[in-house]
């Protein structure tokens, strides 16, 4: 429904027009035609018959993880290539925008852009083992409720995840800590992780307890997390906030895969503990789309060169 494209609950108003074309089964946002295509399974779509040709299939339904359900997409006439929004199965590609997209290949037809939490944790994750090396580590992510979740108490076959998202914090399982490892192969093994659902629609935060290969300080960390939030090739996965007045709802529409707080930071020797927020989703949409604009072969002449 463009109706719902229109006015979101949690950013707003679309900024912008939008008409439907009943007619043509499609809406026009600011001028934009977008066709909505129906069908029962993703192997039985001609795009070719709507004008579409050598498309890219941004797959965020859930149903299909590995290789074989995915390659379904490539079976329909017109599509050449396919991006997961989610953590992919097997020895698929998972590939963090910023971090480890040079191993995208022209020839890839399949990868994932892995997850929101993956994206928001990987970028300090490389940042502070390039700079100290991580011994072992913890992620315990405070994630916001998810349409997965119940509106009140039914069924659902996770554990806890039956009862009501708006009316509980749930404890639950996260796969992003293992995941970080098909994305930096270095920390596999290292990290164990959970999750805590809790009831509010959007922006998460993600806490990194790590042991460190040396001795640093509160001052040193933060320093250096700035460091990286302004003048490395991570500034757009990595933004920096040292206010002690922020909360999670300033972060709702956060381009960034994650912001690191710098008020909350706590360094004991080589154990440091980091506070990241991240807007799960809007800031991992963008994340998925610097993968898609790289996949298209969309390139942006930069000065200098070299940046």
């Amino acid at each position: 429904r463009a109706s719902l494209l229109r006015r979101d609950s949690v950013h707003g108003a679309f900024d912008g027009t939008i008409r439907v074309d009943e007619e043509r089964q499609s809406f026009v946002a600011n001028g934009n035609e977008v066709k909505v295509i129906y069908a029962d399974s993703p192997d039985s779509i001609d795009y070719t018959e709507y004008g579409i040709n050598n498309a890219i299939v941004v797959d965020n339904t859930g149903v299909w993880r590995d290789q074989e359900g995915l390659s379904r997409h490539l079976q329909s006439k017109g599509v050449a290539k396919v991006i997961l929004t989610a953590p992919g199965k097997g020895d698929m590609k998972n590939v963090v925008a910023g971090i480890n997209n040079d191993m995208i290949d022209p020839a890839d037809t399949i990868i994932s852009a892995a997850s929101c939490t993956t994206n928001a944790i990987v970028p300090p994750l490389k940042a502070m083992d390039d700079r100290y090396g991580i011994i072992s580590g913890h992620v315990e992510t405070v994630h916001a409720y998810t349409n997965d979740q119940n509106l009140i108490d039914n069924y659902h076959k996770a554990d806890r995840r039956g009862r009501s998202a708006p009316l509980n914090m749930v404890i639950t399982e996260t796969g992003a800590a293992k995941a970080v490892a098909k994305v930096l192969p270095q920390l596999a093994g290292k990290l164990t992780g959970n999750a805590i659902r809790v009831p509010i629609p959007n922006v998460s935060m993600a806490i990194l307890n790590l042991t460190l290969g040396r001795a640093t300080t509160k001052e040193e960390v933060n320093e250096y997390m700035r460091h990286m939030a302004l003048h490395s090739t991570m500034r757009k996965q990595i933004d920096y906030s040292n206010s002690p007045e922020v909360v999670s709802s300033d972060f709702v529409g956060s381009r960034h895969a994650c912001i690191f707080d710098a008020q909350a930071t706590i360094v004991n020797g080589t154990q440091a503990v980091l506070y990241l927020w991240y807007d799960n989703e809007f800031g991992y949409s963008c994340q998925v789309y610097r993968i898609l604009e790289q996949v298209s072969g969309i390139r942006y002449a930069r000065y200098p060169r070299n940046s």
